[in-house]
């Protein structure tokens, strides 16, 4: 069973969040607040934020810049996992991943049916490494985003959570990289 371990300390990571709307501006993006109000809450470091158009090119681009930044070990998004035309977000993001994270999915889906029963299947939230960088791609509702963070990223981004957490396996997240000489 997952528990706290309050002999270790707390370690913040630096996070990105990233919005993907066409509509959304700064004043109406309530899934970005939700996220920035519980990463910083949970005493994170907000280190990037920004709104991006439904743009493949777009979003990948913002993306990976955002996993070569040294300051930079999550990043976040909301919007865009939805079926209709403008819904681009996974395929824009899943290129990048050197490796995907089908638990985060699986998780995901099982923390959303409990509150949204089967309309959870609208979703292709995803989640994956990057440059040696956690991205999860979450759907473009504040609900959604309380339930990722609530139900899966606050203890896995914490690394007093056991039995295991991601905080403790980033410092070997590019350990390929290092093997191959990239």
């Amino acid at each position: 069973m997952s528990r706290i371990d309050e002999s270790r300390s707390f370690i913040p990571v630096g996070i990105a969040v990233l919005t993907v709307s066409d509509t959304r501006t700064p004043e109406t993006d309530k899934s970005g607040d939700t996220l920035v109000d519980r990463i910083t809450r949970a005493g994170h470091v907000l280190r990037a934020r920004a709104i991006v158009a439904d743009d493949k090119q777009e979003i990948a681009a913002r993306v990976e810049a955002w996993t070569l930044d040294p300051e930079i070990d999550v990043v976040i998004t909301t919007g865009g996992t939805g079926f209709t035309g403008r819904d681009v977000t996974p395929e824009a993001l899943e290129p990048l991943f050197e490796k995907r994270m089908d638990g985060f999915s699986q998780v995901f889906h099982r923390i959303s049916y409990d509150k949204i029963g089967t309309s959870t299947i609208q979703s292709r939230a995803t989640g994956g490494v990057a440059n040696a960088t956690f991205i999860f791609v979450l759907p473009g509702s504040p609900g959604a985003c309380k339930d990722a963070w609530d139900g899966i990223l606050e203890a896995q981004l914490d690394y007093r959570h056991m039995p295991c957490n991601f905080i403790e396996i980033m410092p070997r997240l590019d350990e390929h990289l290092r093997r191959s000489g990239a």
